[in-house]
């Protein structure tokens, strides 16, 4: 081969390291980086009541995890707030989902109505499979996914 190839290849090379490289500092800078202050429901809604129990039943909101298998069927009740990440502080500890930021995401009640938000996670957060760009209203039924674990809305 001509040396110009060569050297043309070489600095294709050198290039795609420096990339690769690139990529992995900027993630561990994401990971790193203080995540995002978490907002008080009554700072976002100052005149929606307190989160209670849904008057009609008397019961909260629950997420349910149906994925992976080998959590499936563990229940969190959604008081004011529940926080989801690897982070042993958070409410929801997926510490062995590796999609997972160390806080990912929130789920929160304006009144009655539970509500997720992503935290700026490095994988996004998704609704129905949908990536979530904004706080939004959950409904019964609704699958919401922090990297590999899906957890569901019931009653």
């Amino acid at each position: 081969m001509p040396e110009g190839v060569l050297t043309v290849l070489k600095f294709c090379f050198l290039a795609l390291v420096y990339l690769f490289l690139w990529r992995i500092v900027r993630t561990v800078a994401a990971e790193l980086r203080p995540s995002k202050t978490l907002v008080p429901v009554a700072a976002m809604a100052a005149d929606a009541p307190a989160p209670a129990p849904d008057s009609r039943r008397g019961r909260r909101w629950e997420m349910v995890i149906v994925a992976p298998p080998a959590r499936a069927g563990e229940t969190f009740s959604l008081g004011e707030e529940l926080t989801v990440g690897r982070a042993p502080g958070c409410a929801v500890v997926l510490a062995d989902d590796t999609f997972v930021s160390q806080v990912h995401a929130r789920l929160f009640a304006r009144g009655n109505d539970p509500y997720v938000e992503d935290l700026g996670s490095t994988n996004g957060t998704t609704l129905n499979g949908d990536p979530l760009l904004e706080p939004t209203r959950l409904r019964r039924g609704d699958r919401v996914q922090f990297g590999e674990t899906v957890m569901e809305l019931v009653r």
